[in-house]
């Protein structure tokens, strides 16, 4: 069960109130650090499922407060451990005395979104990584390499983007999603004219297997992208390493990409059509399932007037990708018969 200290900066008067809070909740030790004539300290070490709890009942009470803090710190261990029949019962939706119960075993909403909100950002070491991989991967659908392909995905960036678009709907984040957004689509542009320059300047043989595979769309790539999108979230709620998640969601979308640039600068022209709807019911599939489990696991804003607004983003949001997947099914079914 992974753990977590939380460091409380409050100002002195409080001390007696914060106290309070941290007696009120189960599984949770505290100790005060260190006080002066104007501030105290205090740690509490809980579970990582309880530190939103704790979080949000501090946030609540002392955010417009001068002075307030609350810093999160992941444990690596602790002795002795964890108590595992208590932390179960969290797990299991046991109640807490704060009356509230965590949803599902996850991180909290601070920490997911801080974990986050940098992969959204429009840097040059996202581009670089960005051109690195869409050459690396290239090179390995043109030479029918799957360990080649596979490398590239290892440097694909657009885990974060994608899982960082749905998020923003579940919290109703405007800036978030506009910003993974921008950062998407121009990652998936450069990737494009990158891979057109190739197609134009060097030979493509379309009936190379990993090239011709990814200008057919079946029912197991929509399988493959939803898998994508619910790992790739989960990857980021549960505190795991993204590291091969990421490669997961990079599969599923930087090679279609790249094969549509390669097919298009070659003139091939409907096969090129083919690839680039591959990669549209990716995008689209990823962030349903994306979105879909971030409501599973409970993640929203604290207060209740930003909650309503997101439960409308998130219903408009999971409406907009379930109405656009049932488009491509229906182009998929036209084309197949046609």
């Amino acid at each position: 069960m992974a753990q977590r200290v939380l460091k409380i900066i409050l100002p002195s008067k409080e001390q007696d109130e914060a106290i309070k809070l941290l007696e009120a909740e189960n599984n949770t030790i505290f100790w005060q650090e260190e006080s002066s004539s104007e501030n105290f300290v205090v740690s509490a070490l809980t579970d990582a499922e309880q530190s939103e709890i704790i979080m949000d009942n501090f946030e609540r009470r002392f955010a417009s407060l001068p002075g307030f803090r609350l810093i999160v710190f992941p444990v690596e261990a602790s002795i002795p451990r964890a108590d595992i029949e208590s932390s179960e019962n969290i797990l299991n939706g046991g109640d807490t005395d704060s009356g509230k119960k965590p949803k599902a075993p996850r991180i909290s909403r601070e920490e997911l979104y801080a974990d986050i909100v940098d992969s959204t950002k429009l840097s040059s070491t996202f581009v670089v990584m960005t051109i690195l991989s869409t050459i690396v991967v290239a090179i390995g659908l043109q030479q029918n390499n799957v360990a080649v392909i596979i490398g590239a995905m290892v440097i694909a960036p657009f885990l974060g983007p994608n899982v960082a678009l749905a998020l923003s709907a579940c919290l109703a984040d405007k800036d978030l999603g506009n910003n993974s957004l921008k950062t998407l689509v121009v990652g998936s542009t450069i990737a494009a004219i990158l891979a057109i320059c190739f197609g134009y300047f060097f030979e493509v043989n379309p009936e190379v297997h990993q090239i011709k595979t990814r200008t057919q769309i079946g029912f197991s790539d929509f399988l493959l992208a939803l898998a994508s999108g619910c790992a790739g979230v989960l990857a980021f709620t549960t505190g795991a390493s993204s590291a091969v998640i990421g490669v997961m969601v990079a599969v599923a979308l930087l090679p279609p990409l790249t094969v549509f640039g390669l097919l298009l600068g070659s003139g091939y022209v409907s096969e090129a059509i083919g690839a680039l709807l591959l990669f549209c019911t990716n995008i689209i599939c990823i962030n349903l399932a994306g979105v879909a489990t971030f409501l599973s696991q409970g993640v929203s804003p604290r207060v209740w007037w930003q909650a309503d607004k997101a439960k409308r983003a998130t219903r408009r949001s999971l409406l907009l990708w379930s109405i656009s997947s049932l488009l491509l099914l229906l182009i998929l079914i036209i084309l197949k018969f046609r």
